[in-house]
């Protein structure tokens, strides 16, 4: 649709209505409710368990050392502070998009351009750092049951390899998962749901296993040296392990597949915060207090497996974890290509992106064609890119998104007091603000080229939005009281 005679300041600003502010003009297609709270927790814990504690510490433990379990706390304690204010704003616009569509709802549509930025990047390279780290697990289960593994040249990046080491070319097992999981979100979101339930059942079982047989060669010496790089680098690997608690905001993205959004949505984000928090605090201290924090270098395949191998002298537990991580990861996938596709599904139907990214199968009313684009670029990504490029870039993605929906708690505090909320900020103003600081303090941590890489990305972005995006918006179309 052509611009209309908005200026370029009223549309930057302007705002959806927050009571149906999915019932625009321009909408396409509507989304079936299908999660309980129980299935909604599943895909909390079932996103973020597995990023966070089946490799992820070979990149953390290195930073920080035994203080690393520090550095999980914090993350914890900051991602838990965004996530109860997701559950305040969820309840009050339990709509899918997540803090895109609270971004849209009380910042205006600049900054949901922005925030739509930060979640296209953080679910599309979570997706692929994923599937990266899943390929490391599949070569330890082919080797401890068949005796072989795939050929380093279709299981490794072109440039994630080491001098003396063959030459990857593509990381095929990557795009194998992405592209199961592509097919089972094309199918329906119930039977998705159901699979991913299943399968972080296993995985909670499986990390518990791994807990135990670790904790039968703990070591206290392990822990002399707890901070060798001081708080420095704590805060560093706190900003590295944040882009695990990706799942939190992915809970948020069910909003229009939510039987009683209002109650369930913020009971969801709670239950899979404590499950989460507690999981990998007491596997990140298994894992050091059996084997020294140096060790964990250069552990990215299969790190946790390694370490069963290593207090068992034997491969049956490490083939029970990589079999039970080969199972579990694919959650995460599942759930990240989940979030992504909605998100993009609720700025189609708002006029920011082309209508085909609004159209709804009318079978089994999920969109195709976004589950399609996202699984084909995901794929790439993981063939082609190794993880240490990816993980921080996810990161800064979710904590912009998690300071803007803290923001958004007070701003939607002020503007509508008397708006129903199934639930509610605590400590209301302070823990808003505690959560814009913590999550600031995190993104402080971060490498520089970190920020530049995303300020290329968030240009990108905006000058999209202002060549094409603004003059296609739904909101030309109309007028409300919440427009500035």
């Amino acid at each position: 649709m052509p611009a209309t005679s908005t200026s370029l300041k009223e549309q930057l600003l302007r705002r959806r209505p927050v009571d149906g502010a999915h019932l625009v003009p321009g909408g396409a297609g509507s989304l079936k409710r299908s999660f309980g709270t129980f299935q909604l927790t599943m895909f909390g814990v079932g996103s973020t368990i597995g990023t966070g504690i089946f490799f992820v510490l070979a990149e953390a433990v290195p930073e920080a050392g035994p203080g690393v379990i520090v550095s999980f706390v914090i993350a914890g304690l900051a991602a838990g502070l965004a996530a109860i204010c997701y559950a305040e704003l969820a309840s009050a616009v339990p709509v899918s998009g997540s803090s895109y569509s609270y971004a849209y709802a009380t910042l205006g549509e600049a900054v949901a351009m922005c925030v739509a930025a930060c979640l296209l990047l953080e679910y599309g390279v979570a997706t692929a750092a994923v599937a990266v780290g899943w390929s490391g697990y599949v070569n330890k289960l082919l080797t401890n049951v068949f005796g072989f593994q795939l050929p380093q040249a279709l299981s490794v990046a072109p440039w994630d390899w080491e001098p003396g080491q063959q030459h990857g070319y593509v990381n095929l097992p990557a795009v194998v998962l992405i592209g199961l999981c592509a097919l089972l979100l094309i199918r329906g979101v119930s039977e998705s749901a159901t699979v991913n339930t299943v399968m972080v059942l296993i995985k909670l079982a499986v990390l518990g296993m791994f807990v135990l047989i670790a904790l039968s060669a703990y070591q206290g010496d392990h822990f002399k040296d707890f901070a060798p790089f001081g708080g420095t680098g704590i805060g560093a690997a706190a900003g590295t392990i944040f882009f695990s608690f990706i799942g939190l905001d992915a809970v948020s993205t069910a909003g229009e597949e939510v039987k009683n959004p209002q109650q369930t949505l913020p009971r969801a984000l709670i239950a899979a915060l404590f499950v989460v928090t507690g999981v990998y605090v007491l596997v990140a201290f298994a894992a050091l207090g059996t084997q020294p924090w140096q060790d964990f270098a250069g552990q990215e395949e299969a790190g946790l497996a390694t370490i069963l191998d290593n207090v068992t002298h034997g491969r049956w537990a490490s083939t029970v974890l990589a079999a039970g991580a080969v199972i579990s990861i694919f959650t995460v996938t599942l759930v990240t290509l989940y979030g992504q596709t909605r998100i993009l599904f609720a700025m189609g139907r708002d006029g920011l992106l082309p209508a085909p990214f609004a159209a709804v199968n009318p079978r089994t009313l999920t969109p195709v064609n976004n589950t399609v684009i996202v699984a084909l670029v995901a794929s790439i990504l993981a063939a082609f890119v190794p993880l240490g490029h990816l993980a921080d870039m996810v990161s800064i993605g979710t904590l912009t998104a998690f300071i803007v929906v803290s923001v958004g708690v007070i701003i939607l505090r002020v503007r509508r007091p008397d708006l129903p909320r199934g639930f509610r900020v605590p400590g209301y103003p302070v823990t808003p603000v505690l959560s814009v600081l913590a999550c600031g303090y995190l993104l402080g941590s971060l490498h520089w080229y970190t920020w530049v890489a995303f300020a290329g990305w968030v240009a990108v972005a905006l000058t999209y939005y202002l060549v094409w995006g603004r003059r296609h918006s739904a909101l030309n179309e109309v007028a409300h009281e919440d427009m500035p």
